[in-house]
């Protein structure tokens, strides 16, 4: 039978262990009391503390339109399917990219799309985030979805890069950047801060930083996308 004071106390111990994190790293900001009252919020007004996110859901005005979630690399399945939603609603609909809008959220551990590949070799991506390389079958250190050659990928046109040209929007989750670049400032013995904002700077250009991934999962959705997860 299902305990409701062993689960509250499971729950507690859960929320307890990510506020501990938070403020190990410095970020109470991030993890709210367990027990605080709503607090006024923006809505009233409409107002969005971040325009540029706003004026980045606003381009989802396609007439078919689709989200997908990116939590883990998944080998860049992502934007293979993509590709496959484009062309297939192309073939089917006869439409083109243009008609139809398709978003990318990167977030946890699939954040490494979203950056150039001189991210990838001075940050040993493939190593720190278990992403092969198809070409060497080893660990990428070059991101291995941008400057594609003609039979490079099974379906043309799928790259990160080229994505971004067709319109696809794609957007970074801030709070994986900023826990991600936690993680491996302690392994390399860097500052924290410094690889976020190189990390920031080195961006695929046209890729956004959004405040969380789950935000901008939930407000693709709520702008009409259709939700996938590509994880």
């Amino acid at each position: 039978m299902f305990e409701l004071g062993r689960s509250t106390t499971h729950r507690r111990g859960f929320l307890g262990r990510i506020a501990a994190s938070a403020a190990a790293f410095g970020l109470g900001g991030l993890v709210a009391p367990l027990d605080a009252a709503a607090r006024p919020t923006r809505a009233a007004t409409g107002a969005s503390a971040n325009p540029e996110f706003e004026a980045w859901l606003n381009k989802i005005t396609g007439k078919h339109k689709m989200v997908y979630d990116v939590p883990e690399p998944n080998d860049g399945f992502a934007f293979a399917w993509a590709r496959v939603f484009l062309n297939t609603t192309n073939e089917t609909y006869g439409t083109t990219d243009a008609d139809n809008t398709v978003v990318i959220v990167l977030r946890h551990s699939g954040i490494p799309y979203a950056m150039e590949s001189a991210m990838w070799a001075k940050y040993k991506f493939g190593d720190a985030f278990k992403i092969t390389d198809p070409a060497t079958k080893g660990p990428a250190i070059r991101h291995p979805l941008i400057h594609l050659k003609p039979g490079d990928v099974p379906f043309p046109g799928m790259g990160t890069d080229e994505l971004l040209a067709k319109g696809v929007l794609i957007g970074v989750c801030n709070i994986a950047l900023t826990f991600n670049s936690m993680r491996l400032a302690k392994e390399m013995g860097m500052q924290a801060e410094a690889i976020k904002k190189d990390w920031v700077a080195n961006l695929l250009p046209g890729v956004l930083v959004v405040p969380s991934g789950v935000i901008a999962v939930n407000r693709s959705q709520e702008k009409g996308c259709t939700y996938c997860f590509a994880g």
